[in-house]
């Protein structure tokens, strides 16, 4: 196994890393006053604006998308690059379009439902949401509770969905809902596109979170749904949902290692500059065996990420290593960023520098797609399997 990027896939990191540098770090400080003034970590419209033309102008759009459908078709492996770079900074852009539903939809739309929804998202002209999870459900999907019932050529949806970043914002939502009550989750659970404007889909709630992001509470009463927007086929949205879970946890740590890799070298750059009675902190072996650990676990995490990746591409049953994932990259980043945090004193605690917000970010992540006590659980399950 090759563990070293192809040189395309190399040189778009690279590209990558510049627009971090360029575009993604000088919005920092904004960012970060907006959150400290209580009014969300988010970007105005003009910066999003701005930000966009500049991807679209280098052309970061739809990295990992068909080239059928306007994108580059990169594999998932070269984009663990793409996303470790965006994960060095704490300015809240995503290149267009939302990965993890691309992948969904890629793996499900039709014809009439990738002209009409696929192609815009990879052209930028359009934002996407999910609806998994469920108030009370929580990582348990034999407890969804939101139904889709045939009515002609139609389906009506009724439920509710939570904890759905962009809800306010997207186009369309990919629905989940059970379609088969007698046979539930594995084999009764659908996905729909559902457009913002539809009659009976409701926002009814913006739920705060910490580090100044927000989540969207939906509601959908007696939601009619056409019959052609049912994503894939019915019974089947379970597989292609943890398809986009998947993606999407490997994300997740890609932006893990981001995180960890820009406090390790926040911390390396000061701590020669810090002296702490008379002797510069960088002299102390607390700082020296944590900066030492710091550089193997990232290390042994870009590993993994690019391991699970490579499976990914070629088209193998990877949940044991995406589990292992997601536990390992969360709780790395934490501590890693924890112990940034403590080397950096006081100017650690404050909301002027990005520490924080990184903290927050990862703390999310720890329950974002499946907490790690879910994940363990499913990997020491999959391990005593047929003891």
């Amino acid at each position: 196994m090759n563990f070293e990027l192809l040189e395309e896939h190399r040189a778009l990191q690279d590209l990558i890393a510049r627009f971090v540098t360029d575009e993604l770090l000088p919005l920092e400080p904004l960012v970060l006053e907006r959150e400290a003034a209580g009014r969300g970590s988010h970007l105005s419209a003009e910066e999003q604006a701005r930000l966009n033309a500049k991807a679209a102008e280098l052309g970061l759009y739809g990295l990992d998308a068909p080239e059928a459908a306007g994108g580059m078709e990169i594999p998932e492996i070269a984009m663990v690059g793409v996303n470790e770079e965006i994960g060095k900074t704490i300015t809240p852009y995503v290149l267009p379009p939302d990965s993890p539903n691309l992948r969904m939809l890629m793996s499900t739309v039709n014809d009439r439902q990738r002209e009409a929804y696929l192609e815009p998202l990879v052209r930028g002209e359009t934002v996407s949401a999910i609806g998994i999870s469920e108030p009370g459900a929580g990582s348990d999907p034999a407890q969804m509770k939101t139904t889709a019932i045939r009515d002609g050529d139609d389906w009506i949806l009724n439920g509710r969905k939570i904890w759905i970043s962009r809800a306010n914002v997207a186009d369309f939502t990919i629905v989940m809902a059970i379609t088969d009550k007698d046979k539930g989750a594995h084999g009764g659970m659908s996905a729909f596109l559902v457009d913002r404007d539809t009659p009976g889909l409701n926002v009814v709630r913006r739920i705060p979170m910490i580090g100044g992001h927000d989540t969207y509470e939906l509601e959908l009463q007696d939601c009619r749904v056409p019959g052609w927007k049912l994503l894939g086929e019915e019974g089947k949205g379970f597989a292609s949902m943890q398809l986009r879970l998947g993606s999407r946890r490997v994300e997740m740590a890609a932006n893990c290692i981001g995180m960890a890799q820009r406090a390790l070298d926040m911390v390396c750059e000061y701590a020669p500059q810090r002296k702490t009675f008379g002797e510069p902190l960088s002299s102390r072996q607390a700082i020296q065996w944590w900066i030492a650990d710091a550089e193997i676990r990232i290390h042994a995490c870009r590993l993994m990420a690019y391991d699970a990746a490579w499976k990914m591409d070629q088209g193998r049953d990877i949940r044991q290593e995406i589990s292992m994932l997601k536990v390992y990259a969360t709780e790395m980043a934490w501590e890693i960023i924890d112990k940034a945090m403590q080397a950096f004193g006081a100017m650690g605690m404050t909301k002027e520098w990005p520490l924080h917000q990184m903290a927050s970010i990862v703390r999310l992540m720890r329950i974002y797609d499946g907490p790690s006590e879910v994940h363990r659980m499913v990997i020491a399950r999959n391990k005593l399997r047929g003891r």
